[in-house]
């Protein structure tokens, strides 16, 4: 009898419990986003295999970094989600908040980062409307870090 071929993908929420920082905070589908999950519009929500509130989980070991919001896992990818005015002056609040991200997953979240989603995986999410106006100078540093916010994410 031929042996069952074991999955060396680690899963989202095995992810997030090998990861002692959030370790305890998995929720089902898009619960870690709370109020927020209505910017996210997943067109089979079946594919969504969890979330988690970072900023939430973090906010005790980190209180003076600027935080990252969310994850959450779509079709065995990672998206990391902030929910954050869009306006000029929270610009470089959110370039902060992705580079402390970057740093989190790669110094103490590591399985989290190999999951992370091929195309974009760190999406802004304007909580409200968008007033960046497109010839502002800050603009230019979030072109160098490839990030732009959203009204809502898509995915299907």
């Amino acid at each position: 009898m031929p042996k069952k071929k074991q999955n060396k993908t680690k899963t989202f929420k095995k992810a997030v419990e090998d990861t002692p920082d959030i370790a305890n905070c998995y929720q089902i589908g898009l619960q870690g986003l709370g109020i927020h999950s209505r910017k996210i519009e997943l067109l089979e929500g079946k594919h969504c295999s969890g979330s988690v509130d970072i900023d939430s989980c973090t906010r005790a070991k980190y209180p003076q970094s600027n935080r990252w919001d969310y994850a959450f896992c779509f079709r065995e990818e990672v998206f990391f989600v902030e929910v954050h005015t869009a306006n000029t002056r929270e610009i470089s609040t959110v370039v902060k908040k992705l580079k402390w991200l970057k740093d989190w997953l790669r110094d103490e979240a590591p399985e989290l980062d190999k999951l992370k989603a091929k195309s974009q995986p760190f999406v802004w999410i304007q909580s409200k409307d968008y007033h960046i106006p497109k010839m502002a100078p800050q603009n230019l540093a979030l072109v160098q870090v490839g990030i732009k916010p959203i009204s809502k994410l898509s995915l299907k």
